[in-house]
């Protein structure tokens, strides 16, 4: 009988799906440790993941387990290699996130424009009107560069050109010509790129080619007095060399929703910086988009159980072919 083991609670949408399948088993994990751990994965034929590690000595402890469905797109805490060494299938929810993550990243590069954190606080102080030590500016008109052009990002360029921005992107793994279709411009320079936009915002997955990419001298590339979006991974960002940048005045403002570690449970410089807006790993934590990632990982779970797994939604492909 299969056994699905969910470490923290899906949607209880996703949790009836799988409940009402045929001779399936839900077991849900609020609390999650080495002991509650040892006690459940030994029956495991499914695990869903949001941020837990699983890597060998997980494995070790799960001889039964045939999928792991990662409530998300990133799986950095993910051993990749040991999964596929076993023959299972890691899986994640491409398409539920995109639209919540994308919205979140406009919501950084609006809410650092025009200085929202700092007015919200002068009204509450019954500090009243534009401040000069408090310059806004407007969307509509400047440059912005986008770092890759995957779902989010595509999202995320649209969103922008809506709101009249100029819009770079840059994605090497993604033909010029698409780039230019969708009505936008490809960037094969990255410096220029960098020299360019008003705004850079970060989409790219984090992988041995990604992690610190945001180094002293990509922030040294970009344009004096330009912002920074992250939603994608922290590790993309060496974040002593963002912190210089934004002390130094280089970079206007940042905003962050993601960390090199996570969760934040000790101060770190970020977190006293005045111009960067932070939020904690939440973009895409909105109703809808909580829904889209459970339902998408019942979905997984069950075609896997069936034999039905759809390759585009499975990181390590090879195990479907060594499985057929």
């Amino acid at each position: 009988m299969p056994h699905v083991v969910c470490l923290r609670a899906l949607h209880p949408e996703a949790l009836d799906r799988l409940r009402s399948a045929p001779g399936v088993t839900v077991q849900v994990l609020e609390e999650i440790n080495a002991a509650t751990l040892a006690e459940a994965l030994p029956r495991a034929e499914a695990v869903t993941v949001r941020a837990t590690r699983i890597d060998r000595a997980f494995l070790d402890a799960a001889p039964n387990l045939r999928i792991v469905a990662r409530h998300g797109v990133g799986y950095d805490a993910v051993d990749v290699p040991a999964l596929t060494a076993r023959g299972i299938p890691l899986t994640v929810t491409p398409d539920a996130n995109a639209v919540s993550v994308a919205e979140h990243a406009l919501m950084l590069l609006l809410s650092v424009a025009r200085r929202t954190k700092d007015y919200d606080a002068n009204m509450r102080a019954l500090k009243w009107g534009a401040q000069p030590d408090l310059p806004c500016f407007d969307l509509a008109g400047r440059t912005v560069l986008v770092m890759g052009f995957g779902r989010i990002g595509g999202r995320v360029a649209r969103l922008c050109h809506a709101f009249g921005m100029r819009v770079l992107v840059r994605d090497p793994f993604i033909p010029q010509n698409t780039i230019k279709g969708a009505g936008f411009i490809p960037v094969k320079d990255l410096a220029a790129g960098l020299a360019e936009a008003d705004a850079v915002t970060l989409h790219c997955p984090s992988n041995e080619q990604t992690r610190g990419m945001v180094n002293g001298e990509f922030l040294a590339s970009m344009k004096p007095g330009a912002v920074l979006v992250n939603t994608a991974r922290g590790t993309l960002v060496e974040e002593p060399a963002l912190v210089a940048a934004l002390q130094s005045g280089h970079l206007a403002a940042a905003g962050l929703d993601v960390f090199h570690t996570e969760p934040v449970e000790a101060p770190i410089p970020l977190l006293g910086l005045p111009n960067v807006v932070l939020t904690p790993h939440t973009a895409a934590a909105t109703a809808e988009g909580i829904r889209r990632m459970s339902l998408s990982c019942a979905d997984s779970v069950l075609a896997a159980f069936e034999g039905r797994l759809d390759p585009d939604v499975v990181i390590n492909q090879e195990v479907l072919r060594g499985n057929a």
